[in-house]
């Protein structure tokens, strides 16, 4: 008689992904004026929050809370007509938005405590697990690898960590590890003096590249216990100045996951600018054609029509037209319009939400008013131009690193690169700055 084994399956870890929509986002002002950080338009046609989101669905986590709390509405949009799931499903792409109570009054005070607030509406769901995101990052990971990390090494905490060079480690928690990859020691945006001491063990690469600090991502899974457990003794607001180190010397079992792809932060306009236009590159750092879809919302519009432009290096979204003499360097949003006898060199045109109607053109024409889009013999170079910009003839647009930062009517100047606001009427013969 054959002797029956016992064999092992393999459980799917039960998880509920948590993408944090950030504050009021004032360092990618004015982009962040009418919308919430996560709405803001990326790569000429998806929005920040597609990124974490396309990462969750990838790696096979199709629950998903956002948390948002400024400016909510242009979110709350894409989110209810991009994320669909068959009624089969037990998937969902949820927003939270902060919420007053009877139990609290207060809006989010930090990332912990945004988490905090939110964990009463995750009571109905049946996980184990917490992926916490956040809203503001470029980058592409199979979480399931991280979540397998964690519970292959029983921890009750891993951060998604980073090898980054001195110069960028004063802005990141930086954090040293053993060999058994538990976190030993946790800093906050350590002071340059203090980096000599919190230099980790890295791969040869990264030695080589000058990037031996280990920088976290912000990018966290928690045990469902352990985590509710860490709310109610710790008050903290913040994961990364309050929670974290106080897990850390409390014995926490708190892992680094490295992760040596791409990742960037998107946390300032220069950033944000730097993002998108190696985007435009032969070889970006950034892969939008894997095999790894990133997922936004899907619009019927037409493709691109390119007549008479001399293109090189550019990326177009789909729906515009196109009469440039010279386009280069640069990202094209969706239904963008160029007119002729216009350059646009190294920039970003975010494009436009709607299409103008023929009358909607003449009622603005009889005011003055210049149509949506770039008119005739322009010259727009290193500028962010927001959704629905009206930008008459002769208009010259041209930002430079010599440039003081500032904020006027129609634009805003910020690390060297010109922003018009969403929005802006800039008439004929404009010269900014």
């Amino acid at each position: 008689m054959l002797k029956k084994f016992k064999t092992k399956t393999y459980m799917k870890p039960s998880v509920i992904s948590i993408v944090l929509g950030g504050g009021r986002g004032s360092r990618l002002f004015p982009l962040t004026d009418k919308r919430s950080k996560p709405a803001v338009p990326i790569a000429g046609k998806y929005r920040l929050v597609d990124i974490p989101i396309s990462n969750c669905l990838n790696s096979g986590f199709n629950r998903i809370m956002v948390l948002t709390q400024f400016n909510s509405a242009s979110l709350n949009s894409h989110i209810k007509n991009t994320y669909h799931f068959d009624i089969f499903s037990k998937g969902f792409v949820d927003i939270l938005a902060a919420e007053q109570s009877t139990d609290n009054e207060n809006w989010y005070q930090g990332t912990a405590d945004a988490v905090r607030q939110s964990m009463r509406h995750l009571d109905k769901y049946d996980y184990d697990y917490i992926l916490i995101l956040s809203g503001d990052q470029l980058y592409q990971m199979d979480f399931k690898e991280m979540i397998d990390f964690h519970v292959k090494n029983g921890g009750d905490i891993t951060i998604a960590t980073i090898p980054v060079n001195a110069k960028d480690a004063t802005g990141f928690g930086i954090l040293k590890s053993n060999e058994e990859d538990q976190i030993t020691s946790f800093i906050e945006k350590p002071a340059s003096d203090l980096l000599p001491d919190w230099k980790s063990e890295v791969s040869d690469e990264m030695k080589n590249q000058g990037r031996e600090y280990l920088a976290s991502m912000g990018i966290y899974v928690f045990n469902k216990k352990v985590l509710k457990k860490m709310f109610k003794e710790d008050p903290g607001d913040d994961f990364g100045k309050d929670l974290i180190p106080n897990a850390i010397s409390k014995g926490y079992s708190t892992l680094s996951y490295q992760y040596t792809g791409y990742w960037t932060d998107i946390g300032t306009i220069g950033s944000f600018f730097e993002a998108n236009m190696d985007l435009t590159n032969e070889v970006p750092k950034f892969n939008m054609f894997s095999s790894s879809p990133i997922y936004t919302r899907a619009r019927m519009l037409p493709p691109s029509k390119i007549n008479g432009s001399f293109v090189n290096k550019a990326v177009f979204g789909d729906g515009c037209i196109i009469m440039a003499d010279k386009i280069e360097h640069t990202l094209v949003g969706i239904r963008t319009r160029i007119d002729k006898g216009s350059t646009v060199i190294r920039s970003y045109i975010m494009g436009a939400d709607y299409y103008q109607t023929i009358e909607d053109i003449e009622e603005n024409e009889k005011k003055g008013i210049p149509s949506i889009g770039v008119g005739k013999f322009c010259y727009i170079e290193n500028a962010i131009l927001d959704k629905n910009c009206h930008i008459g003839n002769n208009v010259r647009i041209i930002g430079s690193k010599h440039l003081q930062d500032g904020e006027f009517d129609t634009y805003c100047i910020k690390d060297g690169v010109i922003v018009i606001k969403k929005d802006a009427i800039l008439k004929d013969g404009t010269i900014i700055p």
